[in-house]
């Protein structure tokens, strides 16, 4: 085996260094005389040329790597923040259709309230409605500090929903007539029709025809669908005139020996969120 000889190596290179300079010596005066490309000079330039590709390839390559991992972690940066905009922007919306949503019923709560001006009223929020007896009891944040006592009605989208049950210093209990509890939400109605009033107790709810019903009816005279039902204020429970809802039908109970007849309630009471609770009539001590 040879070894390796490093003075042979430089004396080779220097052989190579002196070839390249007379090629290019010879070249450069060449050129003044003729504008043409000599033979040695363009063997020297394309070889050139061809060891430049060789060598700038892996750093061209190299710099388009880098360069698309850069551009990758700025597309990343951005979507994330179009993804924040975008979960802004669905809040936003959402948020508006709430305030939509309030807006519009505190318009029907005023509306409500402008067809009662005969009474002292207490306007409500609704801060509580268990999942448990959400056909049953609403909390609102009004109490005896405001005035309200046991047994006063309360209101809502545009009609009766129930009644005080229970008072705190800041807060009630509302008892909804759609609470299966029938001893306890009672109230007088009198129903207006075309052939004359028809009186009786709202009694029930059911819950399958999502209708209110009137039983202990007064008189013969058969109920047309469509008649107004308001409280009658007889018994002193509740104040008169308090709008309840339309009949929808007439009927007998299951034993079939008494009339009854269910109504369509003028307070669509599955979403409650501003209430009307009833102090007196004006004018009442």
């Amino acid at each position: 085996m040879k070894k390796f000889n490093p003075n042979k190596n430089i004396i080779i290179m220097l052989l190579l260094v002196i070839v390249a300079v007379t090629v290019l010596s010879v070249t450069v005066a060449r050129r003044t005389v003729s504008e043409k490309t000599i033979f040695p000079q363009s063997i020297m330039n394309d070889t050139v040329s061809f060891v430049d590709r060789i060598v700038s390839a892996p750093i061209r390559w190299v710099e388009k790597g880098a360069s698309a991992v850069e551009n990758l972690f700025v597309t990343y940066e951005e979507n994330e923040k179009l993804k924040l905009k975008i979960d802004s922007f669905d809040e936003m919306v959402q948020k508006n259709k709430n305030n939509e949503r309030e807006i519009a019923t505190l318009k029907e709560e005023l509306k409500l309230q402008s067809t009662l001006t005969n009474f002292e009223k207490i306007t409500g929020n609704v801060i509580t409605r268990s999942p448990d007896t959400w056909q049953e009891i609403i909390v609102v944040d009004r109490g005896s500090n405001d005035g309200v006592e046991e047994n006063m009605a309360v209101l809502a989208n545009h009609g009766l929903i129930g009644r005080v049950i229970e008072v705190n210093q800041q807060s009630s209990k509302v008892e909804l007539l759609t609470s299966s509890n029938q001893s306890s939400n009672q109230f007088p109605v009198r129903i207006s029709g075309k052939k004359g009033e028809t009186f009786g107790i709202l009694k029930g709810y059911d819950q399958e025809k999502n209708a209110l019903i009137v039983e202990q009816l007064t008189g013969e005279a058969t109920i047309e669908e469509g008649s107004v039902v308001q409280t009658s204020g007889l018994g002193g429970s509740s104040p008169a005139d308090l709008p309840v809802g339309t009949t929808l039908k007439e009927s007998k109970d299951r034993f079939g020996l008494t009339r009854q007849v269910y109504l369509k309630p003028y307070a669509q009471m599955t979403d409650l969120s501003v209430v009307t609770i009833i102090k007196r009539e004006v004018g009442d001590e």
